[in-house]
């Protein structure tokens, strides 16, 4: 029983110390549930700094702004309002992640 505790530790440590932009960040991203959308929401959260760190850029949460906007970054808001500081810095992220711009409204 001993031999599988130790190796089962050591793995939960080796999980708990990868930390990930989606685990450590303030902010989370709504992507729709990546639904099929004819309008965009506004984002409810503005990223934090630790968003814009590559070194804490985390797959999942990066793929999922890339697709997002990149789907339909160009759709209007849904209520006919401009894009929100929240909805900028996300934007904003998504063109730091080497996406076109052109993709945005």
């Amino acid at each position: 029983m001993k031999k599988l505790i130790v190796p089962a530790v050591l793995a939960l440590a080796a999980l708990a110390a990868c930390s990930t932009t989606s685990e450590t960040a303030t902010a989370r991203f709504d992507d729709e549930q990546q639904s099929d959308i004819s309008c965009l929401k506004h984002q409810d959260q503005t990223p934090g700094e630790e968003y814009f760190d590559e070194g804490n850029w985390d797959t999942v949460v990066s793929l999922s702004i890339l697709r997002y906007y990149t789907s339909n970054g160009t759709k209007p808001y849904c209520d006919g309002k401009e894009a929100t500081a929240a909805d900028q810095g996300w934007r904003k992220l998504y063109v730091q992640m080497g996406a076109d711009q052109t993709n945005l409204r």
